[in-house]
């Protein structure tokens, strides 16, 4: 029986970690063919990795078909599961969505603020294309999305494509288990966190243990500085004991930007007029990985890779594949359609939460309405993803400006203004939907 995987991104420095992951679960999860796409700006970098991946795959001794090719519904033909990771743009594209927002004293980080609606805008056409052609060559696969902004991405492809097996993912919610199992000292899978909220904004609302209520021993360790849980690409910042034991609830690595927005920025500021912004460190990171990736005696995923930022990316989106094709109804945290699970937040839109996996697809497990701490704050987030979705189909100036406009991360009318010319100015290759408008 053939089982095909299509990585549409696959000339990114992540596909290493989702090739591991599937090399590793052969067992349960009997891969046959992987077929890496790119567009042609890519080419030499997919090609690299295609490389990689076949000497990965000969050390494992797995029986796995690997390729690669410039022609997506060529690629798309028969497959059962589609992972998507692309960045309209490359990380050049990246720089100005830092670059600019900072320029005018406000936040620049690709998937929050300013920079996150834009990379919104320029992806979530190019990936309703992919839908699309998904529900015509592939109509039973799966679309696991991992491209950023996860949520709205999702959301985007749900409510307006005709395609609907899809499901977004995110290491943040993985992550955070992981570290919290470290900080308990015990096994990652005994851990359970109720999550509630949305992608890169979600918080911990209870922590559990083999079904025992931890969470104020967490909320203390926390307090004392024991460790930190963010990853390599978002440095830690230190939560007071007021914020903890008034939220009651346990924040994740993005809250920063929000909560310590004053303290980020200039962090921020600092390590661009040393460093440039965090694209041109990747830039030079990634420069290096692939020097690593081309070693013909490099047959396994470096460690290398780990200060991408990546960690658990694997593990995410390959155990979600492996529990839909088994049916094995675990638990895991991805992001899907709300239907009623939090009554807060509008019937069809995108949460991240816990769902029980089946062969059917995500189930959203219902922990009631927001903590009123947070309950304001995240009903604004979805308004403002609401705005940003419309935007990106419609390309009207004044859906863009009005996503600006709410944002947390700006709200400043005459800012809005110039960093969104500025951005549309800088990125009006990758923005037809606007210029045709």
């Amino acid at each position: 029986m053939s089982l095909k995987i299509v990585i549409i991104g696959g000339g990114s420095s992540y596909t290493p970690e989702i090739l591991e992951g599937l090399i590793q679960r052969q067992s349960t999860f009997p891969v046959t063919e992987i077929v890496l796409v790119d567009v042609e700006a890519g080419k030499e970098k997919v090609d690299t990795i295609c490389q990689l991946g076949k000497r990965m795959v000969e050390e494992a001794k797995v029986n796995i078909k690997l390729t690669w090719t410039l022609d997506r519904r060529s690629a798309l033909q028969g497959a059962d599961f589609v992972s998507t990771q692309i960045r309209v743009g490359g990380l050049n594209a990246r720089a100005h969505d830092e670059r600019i927002p900072l320029k005018h004293g406000l936040i620049g980080q690709e998937t929050n603020g300013a920079g996150g609606i834009m990379k919104a805008l320029r992806t979530i056409p190019v990936l309703m294309e992919v839908a699309k052609e998904m529900n015509e060559l592939c109509p039973n696969a799966w679309m696991i999305n991992f491209t950023n902004p996860a949520g709205m991405v999702t959301e985007a492809l749900l409510n307006h494509s005709d395609h609907k097996k899809i499901i977004g993912v995110c290491n943040i919610p993985f992550n955070m288990r992981h570290s919290t199992a470290e900080l308990l000292q015990v096994p990652p899978e005994q851990v359970l966190i109720q999550f509630i909220g949305l992608n890169h904004f979600v918080f911990g609302d209870k922590i559990f243990v083999g079904g025992e209520d931890r969470t104020e021993e967490v909320f203390q360790k926390l307090l004392q500085k024991e460790f930190d849980y963010s990853p390599a690409n978002i440095m830690p910042l230190e939560w007071s004991e007021t914020f903890m034991k008034s939220t009651k609830l346990l924040p994740n690595p993005y809250h920063q930007y929000y909560f310590q927005s004053e303290t980020v920025l200039k962090k921020d500021l600092k390590a661009y007029e040393e460093n440039g912004t965090r694209a041109e460190v990747v830039q030079e990171l990634e420069e290096s990985l692939f020097e690593l990736y081309k070693q013909e005696s490099l047959r396994n995923k470096p460690k290398e890779l780990e200060q991408r930022g990546g960690a658990f990316y694997s593990q995410v989106a390959c155990s979600l594949m492996d529990s839909i094709y088994n049916n094995k109804e675990d638990i895991q945290t991805v992001n899907t359609w709300n239907h009623g699970t939090i009554p807060d937040l509008p019937y069809d839109a995108v949460i991240e939460a816990n769902c029980v996996i089946t062969k059917n697809g995500p189930k959203p497990i219902s922990i009631g309405g927001i903590p009123a701490p947070m309950r304001g704050m995240i009903q604004n987030m979805k308004a403002m993803e609401e705005l940003v979705i419309k935007a990106s189909i419609s390309g009207d100036y004044q859906d863009a400006y009005n996503a600006f406009l709410v944002n947390p991360l700006i709200q400043d009318e005459k800012k809005a203004k110039k960093v969104l010319d500025e951005l549309l100015e800088a990125h009006k290759a990758y923005l037809p939907q606007f210029m045709r408008v």
